[in-house]
């Protein structure tokens, strides 16, 4: 079992009165107090399992501001992308679609956990993709492997850039 750190409880609570903020969108007194208290009690079970080296590392200004412009901005139009091709797929019954698994090669300059982590739900969150895992090859070389509800594209790089878009070179940036 791990040792309790207080980096990681600490980084994990504010992480999740942020949320907490973001979801109830309120700061009234009562509002703030629970939200607190419920991200104090999660921080205490979850923080071993969420933070496991360097806990402020997303805390950076440099890194909020491009997580922000990320999920506002990029993942944003990609989502809108991925929903535009789904409603030509659902109203347009004649088209005819390929669905089939996909193992697409990750950015070698990808080395975080937590960025390769964010690529998949990011890929999952898009509609007609779902990312079935992540793998590591003896090279060291990383893979999602991914549902695409449309194999337009069979050769991997390719593939791997209709799907990821940009999403992962934006990830990347953030951790680095």
């Amino acid at each position: 079992m791990k040792c309790f750190k207080f980096s990681a409880w600490l980084s994990t609570a504010i992480l999740c009165f942020l949320f907490w903020l973001l979801l109830t969108w309120s700061v009234a007194p009562r509002e703030l107090l629970w939200g607190g208290l419920v991200s104090v009690v999660v921080a205490a079970f979850a923080s071993r399992f969420l933070i496991h080296s360097r806990a402020f590392y997303l805390y950076n200004p440099v890194r909020l501001i491009l997580l922000v412009f990320y999920c506002v901005i990029i993942f944003f139009w990609e989502v809108i992308k991925a929903n535009v091709s789904m409603a030509k797929m659902v109203l347009n019954p004649k088209l005819s679609y390929k669905p089939g698994i996909l193992r697409i090669p990750a950015d070698p300059k990808l080395k975080s956990r937590y960025g390769i982590a964010m690529v998949s739900n990011c890929i999952t969150l898009t509609p007609g993709t779902i990312t079935l895992e992540t793998a590591e090859d003896e090279e060291g070389q990383n893979y999602y492997y991914v549902h695409w509800i449309d194999v337009a594209e069979t050769d991997r790089d390719k593939a791997g850039d209709a799907i990821k878009g940009t999403m992962e070179r934006w990830i990347g940036r953030i951790w680095k």
